[in-house]
């Protein structure tokens, strides 16, 4: 294996960029999917997946120059987990779209709208944070923010799941849907993971 000797930060912070970018556009086609009619969703759920594709693509482009660089800007071991915590977010989200479109989900509860928006603002601040990751100090307001956004995430989908059991629906939908409120909210837990990343990186290098 070839190793190169030249620093080679320009391109990891490129790909932590797309990375970014593919994570915007995958939350914008969850929201369309939670408020389509239930005819549309095969459609959003086979565009989701290919954003998914996307996004492992962009992962493995990582590891491999990862493997291939000598000199690297953070330490070899946080970027591995950045890019695994990156790639975890979209996995989540790609999930709770391809179970909801296999189970024939049919209306969605309330509460899973307000979820939805609490992992769009934190898919945009992370879609913001990534060019910056050069300058990792000055992310602070980036982490913050999504662990509040994590912790409101956590309120929503108590209250979910509250309406989820509260005795009015079948058992089997019940199931059905707490399978998908819960690939949700591991979404923004994901988030928060990134989040934690990038803060454990900026400790290092303050």
């Amino acid at each position: 294996m070839r190793i190169s000797r030249k620093p080679t930060g320009a391109r990891f912070f490129e790909l932590f960029a797309e990375i970014g970018a593919n994570i915007g556009a995958s939350v914008e086609v969850l929201r369309e999917f939670v408020s389509a009619p239930v005819d549309r969703r095969p459609e959003l759920a086979e565009r989701m997946h290919a954003l998914e594709n996307v996004g492992d693509d962009a992962t493995h482009a990582i590891i491999e120059h990862l493997d291939r660089s000598f000199v690297t800007p953070f330490d070899r071991e946080d970027i591995y987990r950045l890019t695994s915590r990156l790639d975890d977010v979209v996995d989540h989200m790609d999930a709770a779209v391809d179970l909801a479109t296999l189970y024939r989900v049919g209306v969605l509860p309330a509460g899973v709208d307000t979820l939805v928006d609490l992992l769009c603002q934190a898919a945009r601040l992370t879609a913001e944070a990534m060019p910056r990751l050069a300058e990792p100090q000055r992310l602070t307001d980036f982490w913050v923010q999504v662990n509040r956004l994590e912790n409101e995430a956590d309120q929503v989908y108590r209250r979910l799941l509250s309406e989820l059991f509260n005795g009015e629906r079948d058992a089997l939908e019940v199931m059905k849907l707490k399978d998908v409120v819960d690939e949700l909210e591991a979404a923004a837990d994901a988030f928060e993971h990134v989040a934690d990343a990038v803060h454990s990186i900026a400790v290092k290098e303050s």
